[in-house]
């Protein structure tokens, strides 16, 4: 096995589409003719803002990565840096001068066992030798000019599959499926002790089978930041892994390949607004919920854009026409829409009208705060703790 055989097909999909995208290429030439000039300043950042790890200092963890250097096929020094931080994290930064950083929060270098270390330190290389950098996420999404509404949605997309195929190659390095469920639950629980709760694989699996339930509710016991639309929710991440781990894709073959991401799509569209097509009540319920939310978001600052207009159609298709909209009527009509959906749509569903809600919302780039008390409104009348809403307007855009 290597790295190339078992990046998520979807991530290399839509990589390649992204990069022939113009706006796309336009921001990174302007990148790539900056660093041509020299350093971007990462390694100064770096070394002014935390402590370069050296051999001597942490001759475990460089064990470790020169172990996922070597599995992972790579060729490069690799820099070790940590900072101080109670939340977990890492980050692997674009390379500088022919070297590459690792950047790891305190807490979570005391906190990981080796083989959770492993997966993590995959994961951060996985990045890098999928070139995950080369799409500037960050700088097209925060950007002075914002990406058209359709761009964006792809970006958040195709980051999704990156940190399948990240995970993937985080998975090659420690090689124990247990392990890496215990970090990712580690990462989305922030418990450690074993002392208080008692981990369980076959547990946190169940959590994402009731997530797919009609009448489930999750969401209740798991972070926020989980919900975060650049990376899947931490069951998923699991589910996925574990059906890259019972695959068997070298033994089997291509067919194996294919199988594995036929079922890993069909469990990575509980992130996608797949309602809207859905033939369900609730499903119908929803879309209702979303028309009438969607247009209200869109209208309340100075009407419906152009923008605004692209993410709409993108929802309910090229027909919708502005035009025809009675406003004042949808008004009166939201409250019931509402009650209807928090009636028949589980917790998870609820959100995912919410994050639509959102996308409309940042259709322009900034959220004006009209468009985020209609949202407020409708998480409000959903139940879901506002808090929600305000991470998906300012959630995370970078790759970690």
């Amino acid at each position: 096995m290597n790295a190339k055989i078992i990046r998520c097909d979807n991530d290399l999909k839509l990589y390649q589409k992204l990069l022939e995208t113009p706006e796309v290429k336009r921001i990174k030439e302007q990148l790539d003719r900056h660093e041509e000039k020299g350093p971007m300043g990462t390694r100064r950042h770096l070394l002014s803002t935390s402590v370069r790890l050296s051999a001597q200092m942490a001759s475990g963890l460089h064990r470790m990565v020169d172990q996922c250097v070597e599995k992972l096929g790579l060729q490069i020094p690799v820099e070790l840096y940590a900072y101080s931080s109670p939340q977990f994290n890492a980050a692997c930064f674009k390379p500088e001068e022919g070297r590459l950083f690792i950047m790891f929060s305190s807490s979570l270098l005391e906190a990981f066992a080796e083989k959770e270390l492993l997966f993590v330190v995959g994961h951060e290389l996985g990045h890098h030798v999928y070139r995950h950098h080369d799409v500037p996420i960050g700088y097209i999404l925060q950007g002075k000019d914002r990406p058209s509404a359709s761009l964006a949605l792809e970006l958040f997309a195709w980051s999704r599959y990156a940190e399948i195929s990240a995970d993937r190659a985080g998975a090659f390095c420690s090689g124990d499926l247990d392990s890496i469920a215990r970090a990712l639950f580690k990462l989305a629980s922030g418990l450690t002790s074993s002392n208080v709760v008692q981990f369980s694989l076959d547990d946190f699996l169940r959590q994402l089978d009731d997530m797919m339930a009609a009448d489930a509710e999750p969401g209740q016991g798991a972070p926020m930041q989980d919900w975060f639309s650049t990376h899947p929710f931490s069951p998923l991440r699991v589910k996925a892994l574990k059906l890259f781990d019972d695959c068997g894709m070298l033994r089997s073959g291509q067919q194996a390949k294919t199988d594995l991401e036929i079922k890993v799509q069909a469990i990575m569209s509980l992130m996608e607004p797949n309602y809207i097509e859905a033939r369900t009540d609730t499903a119908e319920t929803m879309r209702r919920l979303l028309f009438a939310g969607a247009v209200l978001v869109a209208d309340a600052q100075a009407g419906i854009s152009q923008e605004e207009m692209k993410v709409l159609k993108r929802f309910f298709g090229e027909a919708f026409d502005v035009d025809n909209l009675n406003i004042d009527k949808i008004k009166r009509e939201l409250p019931n829409r509402i009650d209807a959906t928090r009636a028949q749509a589980s917790m998870t569903q609820r959100m995912q009208v919410l994050r639509d809600l959102c996308i409309v919302a940042k259709a322009e780039g900034d959220t004006s705060a009209k468009e985020l008390e209609v949202i407020k409104e409708i998480a409000r009348g959903l139940e879901v703790p506002c808090g929600f809403v305000y991470q998906c307007v300012e959630e995370k855009l970078e790759l970690d």
